[in-house]
């Protein structure tokens, strides 16, 4: 995540939808007072001692909101992205993955057998993505919300907002996979939609493939 006090914004890293892409295009824009919270690409933390324990950059907003000054939290622009659930899952599961010789190939079996394991669905990655984004009151906390599938014009709406240029976004981090359809049969297909069926509705996906 990236909290920039130049440019009075609070960035949600949601994990899988192009977070490493936003970060590489937003870092020449920050200033040295401005916080980032990432550990993949580099070991950075923010100066918030309750945030800073956190080994990952992906947090949620009610665990930002809890440890920044009301000003800062009522007067940024908070925003985020998400992705189509079915795409996502097999996104995550592709990177969790990558090192495993035994999942090409057992894809959509070792996927069914994966969501029957209450820590694996606890993951951060795995998890809801609506989870990271409500407030207190069980409302969704963001100014905008853009969407994986258009990332560079959901993103240039963020740079109108906080008055930035626009560029180019990288393809970056990007985990190994064929398209997400594939993978799913029934089975799986219900397990998923019923997992994520929050994100459904709260953004508006298509239960079918």
């Amino acid at each position: 995540m990236i909290v920039s006090h130049r440019h009075r914004f609070i960035f949600f890293a949601v994990p899988r939808t192009g977070t490493h892409a936003i970060r590489t295009a937003l870092g020449p824009v920050l200033g040295d007072e401005d916080w980032q919270q990432q550990s993949l690409t580099a070991q950075v933390r923010l100066p918030v001692p309750a945030l800073a324990r956190f080994n990952h950059g992906h947090l949620s907003l009610r665990q930002v909101q809890a440890n920044l000054v009301p000003g800062v939290w009522r007067d940024y622009f908070k925003f985020a992205f998400v992705r189509d659930p079915f795409d996502r899952f097999v996104s995550v599961c592709a990177m969790l993955n990558k090192r495993n010789p035994g999942y090409r190939g057992r894809e959509t079996a070792s996927m069914k057998r994966a969501l029957t394991i209450p820590r694996f669905r606890q993951r951060v990655l795995v998890r809801p993505q609506i989870e990271m984004l409500l407030d207190g009151s069980g409302e969704l906390g963001m100014d905008f919300v853009g969407r994986y599938e258009t990332l560079q014009e959901s993103f240039a709406v963020v740079c109108r907002q906080i008055g930035i240029a626009e560029v180019d976004l990288e393809r970056s981090n990007a985990s190994e996979h064929d398209a997400h359809a594939s993978y799913y049969d029934d089975e799986l297909l219900a397990t998923v939609t019923a997992f994520y069926h929050r994100d459904f509705e709260a953004f508006d996906y298509r239960t079918t493939l």
